[in-house]
């Protein structure tokens, strides 16, 4: 396989050297069987610079502190999202209460009330200041958009994100087809649907975002 790769690489430097254009280069290699995005990988590893020989752009390394801060950022937001949600669902509990509940699931709604709060007071703020470091180092440096840790992490959310709609929309539609739809119920479905929507829209554009300008 990275015999495939150097070939793939070396044929488009060779080509580049020769003053063949980009997209000549891309529609041979797509017409010779090769797929895509190893085609535009191979051809972004090279700046679109006018220079004797094919100038190679720096690849994006990882390194621990790299790492650590993805993985703090998304540990934060997975807290954060988690918490709001039970956050929100003690709130619906404490308002519209199940009436064949036990009286200590009840009770419990406002301590997990507590524990929300007390987890999002801390979890969202260091989401906020995590996010905002790596955009300010991103801004300086945008091949840092190509990190593998960074793009791994994004997918993952969005899956962890799509999976938890599509769940969401299953239970609403059961619920409906079966009369089992209460107004708490529906809050509950409505508050994961929101929450979890949202994230998956908001790393979905970032996803993109970063494709573009990786």
């Amino acid at each position: 396989m990275a015999t495939v790769g150097r070939e793939l690489g070396d044929f488009v430097k060779e080509a580049l050297a020769r003053r063949t254009p980009r997209a000549e280069i891309e529609r041979v290699l797509l017409e010779a069987g090769w797929p895509p995005e190893p085609v535009r990988a191979a051809l972004a590893a090279y700046a679109d610079l006018e220079f004797p020989i094919p100038v190679p752009r720096p690849r994006p390394s990882l390194s621990a502190r790299e790492a650590f801060l993805y993985l703090l950022l998304f540990s934060a937001l997975g807290m954060s999202a988690y918490r709001l949600g039970a956050l929100l669902f003690g709130i619906i509990d404490s308002v519209i209460p199940d009436p064949v509940a036990a009286d200590w699931v009840v009770a419990s709604a406002a301590d997990r009330i507590r524990w929300s709060i007390a987890t999002l007071l801390v979890a969202f703020p260091v989401y906020l200041l995590v996010a905002r470091r790596i955009a300010r180092e991103t801004k300086k440096e945008p091949g840092k958009r190509a990190s593998r840790v960074r793009r791994w992490l994004t997918y993952l959310t969005l899956f962890i994100a799509a999976v938890t709609v599509i769940g969401d929309l299953v239970v609403l539609i059961y619920g409906f087809l079966s009369g089992d739809l209460t107004v708490r119920v529906s809050l509950k479905i409505l508050t994961v649907g929101v929450i979890a929507g949202t994230i998956f829209l908001y790393y979905l554009h970032s996803a993109a975002r970063d494709e573009r300008e990786a």
